[in-house]
């Protein structure tokens, strides 16, 4: 066999499943993430040993269908021919959850975000706690029925790249493009199936951690590192299409990178500010009916 033969029969024998269970696309630059991956993995034993330590210390969590064939249709673990096959888990955290909020009840792209939890936690009583803290405490009204708060933070982030980044703004606004139509998939699935795998988790180690103001952090930067790009649109069609591809490429698979620029690149992003801003655009929101 030629040298050239045996490195094709090298790649085809690579599994084309990662280790969450996702289908890696016909193109997959193997070479790249194993590059990234062997340095990442220094890191990823520095984060769980403190990680370790600090779940020791209090425990963040307090104990207090659906779409189940749309849920990661890509994913090996939630086919029916699996076994054990997690679309049942996930049925049982969603309608448990359904009974515990029914404020809430379920929501388009609660499946997705009680998926990834399931995937990494492994077990369904974990997942349905991890998902209340998500609904209840740290994203109220983002999936009530009317979407209030998830409303509200999308015309948050409008005002933050108005007052940060004006000439995506105003190119925007001249092109009448409204924010829900470029990023509510970044806010009802909090950037599952959006980013990839690793980058998602570590935006959700945040998220529990610090907060709902991540997702500004995580949006802005996204839009600030690719400014010149989304400018270069010329209709609604090339906007929408330009905001696909930033969630895409080596800037948000180099998941410790893209985490250390979050906190740099937007720049001062108060608590105080967020607030201000959102009792504002929800007065808005509630004035229009």
């Amino acid at each position: 066999m030629e040298p050239r033969e045996r490195t094709q029969a090298a790649r085809d024998r690579v599994p084309r499943i990662d280790p969450y269970g996702f289908e890696r696309p016909e193109d997959f630059d193997y070479a790249a993430y194993e590059e990234f991956f062997s340095t990442y993995l220094v890191i990823l034993t520095r984060r769980a040993i403190k990680w370790s330590k600090l779940l020791k210390g209090s425990s963040s969590v307090q104990k207090s269908m659906t779409d189940m064939n749309r849920t990661f249709p890509d994913n090996v673990k939630f086919r029916k021919s699996a076994d054990p096959c997690l679309q049942k888990t996930l049925y049982n955290v969603l309608l448990a959850y359904g009974h515990h909020n029914q404020g809430v009840g379920y929501c388009q792209g609660m499946n997705f975000i009680a998926g990834y939890l399931i995937l990494i936690t492994k077990s369904e009583e974990e997942s349905f706690w991890l998902l209340d803290a998500l609904v209840g405490r740290i994203l109220p009204d983002y999936y009530s029925p009317a979407m209030l708060g998830l409303k509200t933070d999308q015309e948050v982030l409008g005002e933050l790249v108005r007052t940060k980044l004006p000439a995506v703004a105003a190119l925007l606004d001249g092109h009448g493009v409204l924010w829900t139509l470029v990023v509510s998939r970044w806010f009802i699935c909090l950037f599952v199936d959006i980013l990839p795998v690793e980058t998602v988790l570590r935006i959700w180690d945040c998220l529990f951690n610090e907060g709902s103001k991540i997702i500004f952090r995580v949006a802005l930067t996204l839009i600030k590192q690719h400014q010149a790009f989304i400018l270069e649109a010329t209709n609604v069609a090339d906007i929408c299409e330009k905001f696909k591809e930033i969630t895409k490429g080596s800037f948000v698979t180099e998941c410790h990178t893209f985490m250390q620029k979050i906190f740099s690149e937007p720049g001062s992003l108060s608590m105080s500010t967020i607030a201000r801003l959102r009792e504002s655009c929800r007065a808005k929101l509630l004035a229009q009916g």
